[in-house]
């Protein structure tokens, strides 16, 4: 694409050289439009910020008093045990794309019920792509176990019919197959145990719960009088006492067998917007220049996730206080460039494999942050046309991004 090139935002809003500067701020700051526009979307952004938190607050304490729920009637061993869940995806990271349906991604850890352990086993990267994993469960003995509650049976000391008869089957005739953790069975009996507890749940007095197809995770809709939401509910395993999971979502465009668990960092993407949310001395700027260039994606090839990746690259090597309403532009400038340049390189690293300049307060293990960084743009780098079709894209992007600017919407 000889000739095409990312301009400035401050060149194609104001002309080259002509840049709008707001009374009583330094004479250096340049803004994107009026400070009357700036507001507009300070405002606007803040009320859907605002709404965000309250619908993602209830649907944490709904899932969290399943899983509740969910112990409480669970008398057997024939079902991982359920832990607090985490909020994922943009909702929950408080960036959610002007005019998208909201669907709530929740990320609930499974845990080995008494008398059973996982075990992790990487999959060869010849066979499925890298991070893919298989959980293999055991048995172990729990004669001698105190913490083991009631009177349960060991597994590997009974015999089946006494167990069958006292506690029921154990994880490897409900949920595995050939001794692995299966996601599609997991799912299966998730659900289940979902419209099993739904009645005990205080909400069910207030909404009509229906479940979604899905195969290996949960979705459910939730319906009120005025309100509806609709819940993703995905499974994981945690590696380790890291912020990284082994998840139930499949790789996207790829047929993974219902045996293998990919890897997911999306709760430590979370943890780490919550801290730059934390530690911004300007607020939640940062959300609003993703929120915004987010909202430009329809009807392109990239994804929310690309975008997600360069911003969060960018607040690994920005300093947060210039993260500011008077720094917008050139924040929305850096974020154009960046995935530019990345187009021209076809490459854009994954923010989590291979980094080793992770916030210390985010857990991720030594091996996924020894790991050679994993190509985004890969598919880029195979195929010239799709390069060329995506910088026309990406130039099209900023064109939309131009004129909701200059609109104020």
């Amino acid at each position: 694409m000889v000739g095409d090139v990312i301009y400035p935002l401050k060149d194609m809003l104001f002309g080259p050289g002509v840049y709008k500067v707001v009374p009583e701020m330094s004479p250096h700051c340049l803004t994107l439009f009026s400070l009357g526009a700036v507001l507009h979307f300070e405002e606007d952004i803040q009320w859907t910020y605002q709404n965000l938190f309250t619908e993602c607050k209830y649907v944490m304490d709904f899932v969290n008093a399943f899983t509740l729920a969910a112990k409480h009637i669970l008398l057997d061993s024939s079902v991982p045990e359920l832990q607090p869940c985490f909020g994922i995806g943009s909702a929950h990271e408080g960036w959610h794309p002007y005019g998208e349906n909201i669907i709530h991604q929740v990320l609930v850890p499974l845990a080995p019920p008494p008398g059973h352990t996982f075990l992790p086993e990487l999959c060869d990267p010849g066979e499925m792509p890298e991070g893919n994993f298989r959980i293999r469960v055991e048995l172990e003995c729990t004669c001698m176990n105190e913490q083991v509650e009631g009177n349960m049976l060991c597994f590997l000391h009974h015999d089946e019919e006494e167990l069958n008869w006292n506690q029921g089957p154990s994880l490897l005739h409900t949920v595995c197959t050939n001794s692995y953790l299966d996601v599609q069975k997991t799912v299966r009996r998730f659900r289940q145990l979902m419209k099993t507890c739904w009645s005990l749940l205080p909400h069910s007095n207030q909404w009509r719960l229906t479940t979604l197809p899905g195969t290996r995770s949960c979705k459910l809709k939730m319906e009120g009088e005025e309100q509806e939401f609709t819940i993703e509910i995905i499974l994981g395993v945690q590696q380790g006492n890291s912020d990284i999971f082994m998840s139930s979502q499949a790789n996207e465009g790829i047929f993974t067998p219902g045996t293998i668990w990919t890897t997911s960092c999306a709760v430590a993407e979370a943890k780490f917007f919550r801290l730059v949310t934390e530690q911004a001395p300007h607020g939640n700027f940062h959300l609003r220049c993703l929120q915004l260039c987010a909202s430009t994606l329809v009807g392109t090839g990239f994804s929310s996730y690309t975008l997600k990746t360069v911003v969060m690259h960018l607040l690994n090597t920005t300093p947060l206080s210039g993260w500011c309403r008077t720094h917008f532009l050139l924040r929305l400038d850096d974020i154009m460039s960046y995935l530019w340049h990345c187009l021209e390189e076809r490459r854009l690293n994954h923010f989590f494999f291979g980094n080793e300049k992770i916030p210390e307060e985010i857990v991720v293990p030594p091996a996924l942050q020894r790991a050679e960084p994993v190509n985004l743009f890969q598919h880029l780098a195979r195929d010239p046309d799709a390069q060329a079709e995506a910088m026309r894209e990406l130039l099209d992007m900023q064109d939309r991004l131009i004129r909701m600017l200059n609109d104020g919407h």
